[in-house]
């Protein structure tokens, strides 16, 4: 194994380029690595060697591997936060929906090994569901939603059904490109999870802290039902034709 690098300018090569070695350049690292060799492949001291660095110097940027995991889900996300200052204004709500459900869906696509550690990973918040698992990403939503008259409830429907559509188309495609989806990501710590942190989290996220609880209540049975028969109503519309 190489020696241990012990200063940032001493960096170390990624896709043919000296880099420094920072937090970001070992997340993007580890997604190249789950990319190769799956997710259960992925360790500290494999990243590590990867990198030509021992395990031991990661550690200065990445608090192990429930962090770098931690990482990758929040940097694949972040593609999917709306960025005022480098989009134009999306024209309704339904252009709203196709690209964030493309944004999601180009990830699964390029990132199939990488995805259901999304799709299952443990949120920040119990009731931020998958694939969005990002405060602000679902600030995007339910703001867009609201803001083009949705109510609080509607949004929130609109919520648990888009998320529920993507899962399941989702997991399946890739699945069927190679991916494990039978991935258990770790827990998170007990004080990751406190109500003092998670208060503090979403405290700069004014529609979702206002809705968290409703955000939070169970209505997966009669979720289940409804996309059933949706999805009957559409056979039955097939058939007709």
């Amino acid at each position: 194994m190489a020696p241990a690098i012990r200063t940032d300018p001493d960096g170390v090569d990624l896709a043919g380029r000296r880099l420094p070695l920072s937090r970001e350049l070992i997340i993007t690292a580890a997604v190249l690595f789950v990319d190769d060799n799956g997710l259960p492949a992925l360790t500290m001291r494999g990243l590590g060697k990867e990198l030509g660095v021992e395990a031991m110097s990661l550690y200065r940027y990445v608090n192990g591997r429930e962090d770098l995991l931690e990482g990758i889900v929040e940097s694949m996300v972040s593609e999917l936060h709306l960025d005022p200052t480098t989009m134009e204004p999306l024209n309704g709500w339904q252009v709203y929906l196709q690209w964030l459900a493309h944004g999601v869906r180009r990830i699964a696509q390029e990132h199939p090994a990488v995805f259901p550690l999304i799709a299952t990973r443990h949120p920040a918040a119990p009731w931020l569901r998958p694939p969005l698992r990002s405060l602000k990403v679902v600030e995007d939503f339910l703001s867009e939603l609201i803001s083009r008259g949705f109510t609080d409830e509607s949004a929130i429907a609109a919520y648990r059904a888009f998320s529920s559509f993507l899962l399941g188309h989702l997991l399946l495609e890739a699945a069927a490109r190679g991916a494990k989806t039978d991935v258990i990501a770790d827990m998170p710590s007990p004080e990751d999870l406190s109500p003092a942190n998670l208060e503090s989290s979403i405290a700069t996220f004014p529609h979702v802290s206002r809705l968290g609880a409703r955000l939070s209540e169970d209505h997966s049975d009669s979720e289940f039902e409804a996309a059933l028969e949706n999805m009957l109503d559409r056979l039955d519309r097939t058939l007709a034709h």
